[in-house]
């Protein structure tokens, strides 16, 4: 009971320090962690040393992957490769179908862009075509949200499913192909949402006039350095699989070294420094974009480490082994990570955080859990990404990006991106618990 009691006070000091003290939330999981080890009775040297080998384990994982799949979205952003992507697939899918367009560009982006960014990004494209089509601009942007929360929860190099796998263990190619499955095939009851209902709300257009771009930089370099590190990545995976038998080849060597996640994502990086029209300091200094993306994925490689200590402390306490025996014969499988991420966001608005938070309070249970199997790791990753969808309101910044750049109030921002999330969250979770079962 007392480390029932320990977690609860814990995960309610973490929503608090968050939401109601606006404390950052590496301090706030950090303080979380030391505080539950003293409340269960940990000695200070265990204690301690859950603070070290928790953050220094976790960073050895995914620290250098997080950032640099935070430096391949950065350059891409501010080289324009973003725009022209998103312009060719308007293009290619066509202004009639503004609202698989959208979808499908925000889908794409939010793989090596922020969320946010790239919903600032596509917004006067949106505002655009959705004048020039005389199509609900409500509808168009429920599309271009939910394409970009899909994969900003559930597809790695995004920083928060990375940080999942890494703290859970799971394979990351499986999660990327998975996830890539999970998420587009989740989509499809968002856009009959976006479609026949986010339509019906009424939100004016407010054009603006768009900078000019001097230099955007070819199509097949933008895709290049998101396409090329995801393939390596799953092509190691299909390399490693036992039932394929293929870890004898002569490529296999070759696959093993480039396909790891920190030399394809370094693959990435070099990659997209071909996007800039001079490669100058302005790219690569201190102060220019590679040195934006660091300030960018310094807080997330921070709160992942602080994610890897809390989960360190649960299971040097002795956690594990009680959680072991009261699940013992309890089949909440998923479910109990989906539910923890979900509550996680409603209450302090991060999905990111609702990620690694989840991720590092359920590792110690997987085994209780019947999650420890490769495949079982990859859907808890997954599912822990649905949860920390749902949903999305006026205490995740997202949301008010969402609305302040639309020109929406909070009551259609609830209509149109909370109700969203929820029907996102929920059908990717329906998938998951299906796709379990089958394969299992």
């Amino acid at each position: 009971m007392l480390y029932i009691i320990a977690l609860v006070c814990a995960l309610a000091f973490i929503i608090l320090g968050i939401v109601r003290w606006k404390i950052h939330p590496f301090f706030v999981l950090l303080l979380a962690a030391i505080g539950y080890g003293f409340i269960t009775g940990m000695s200070v040297t265990a204690i301690i040393d859950s603070v070290n080998n928790g953050f220094g384990s976790i960073m050895g994982k995914i620290g250098l992957i997080i950032f640099f799949g935070v430096a391949i979205g950065t350059v891409l952003e501010k080289s324009g490769g973003a725009m022209v992507i998103a312009t060719r697939m308007i293009q290619l899918i066509g202004e009639k179908s503004i609202h698989l367009a959208m979808m499908l560009t925000g889908y794409l982006l939010s793989i090596p862009v922020f969320a946010d960014s790239a919903f600032i990004i596509m917004n006067s494209l949106n505002k655009a075509l959705s004048e020039k089509a005389k199509v609900a601009y409500a509808g168009t942007t429920a599309a271009l949200a939910l394409g970009l929360t899909a994969t900003h929860v559930m597809v790695p190099p995004t920083p928060g499913p990375i940080a999942a796998a890494g703290i859970l263990n799971a394979e990351l190619g499986s999660v990327i192909l998975w996830g890539l499955i999970v998420s587009s095939l989740s989509l499809i009851s968002c856009y009959f949402f976006a479609t026949k209902i986010a339509s019906k709300v009424n939100v004016p257009i407010r054009m603006e006039v768009a900078p000019d771009v001097v230099h955007r930089p070819k199509l097949s370099l933008s895709l290049l350095c998101i396409i090329v590190p995801i393939i390596l990545i799953v092509l190691k995976s299909v390399f490693d699989y036992p039932e394929l038998d293929m870890t004898g080849s002569a490529a296999y060597p070759v696959i093993a070294f480039f396909g790891t996640p920190v030399i394809a994502l370094l693959i990435g990086v070099i990659l997209s420094l071909l996007l800039p029209e001079k490669l100058d300091q302005h790219v690569y200094s201190a102060t220019g974009w590679l040195g934006d993306s660091l300030r960018i994925a310094a807080p997330i490689i921070l709160i992942t480490g602080a994610g890897g200590i809390f989960g360190a402390m649960l299971q040097n306490s002795g956690f594990a082994e009680l959680i072991t025996e009261s699940f013992s014969g309890m089949s909440i499988g998923l479910f109990f990570p989906f539910l923890l991420a979900a509550c996680l966001k409603t209450t302090q608005g991060s999905s990111t955080v609702a990620l690694i938070t989840t991720a590092s309070i359920v590792a110690p249970m997987m085994p209780a859990l019947g999650l420890d199997e490769t495949f079982m790791k990859t859907m808890t990753v997954l599912a822990i990404g649905a949860g920390s969808t749902v949903v999305s309101h006026a205490n995740d910044s997202f949301f008010w990006v969402f609305t302040q750049l639309t020109g929406m109030d909070v009551k259609q921002g609830n209509q149109i991106q909370t109700v969203g999330t929820l029907i996102l969250g929920t059908s990717a979770m329906t998938l998951i618990f299906c796709i379990s079962k089958i394969m299992g």
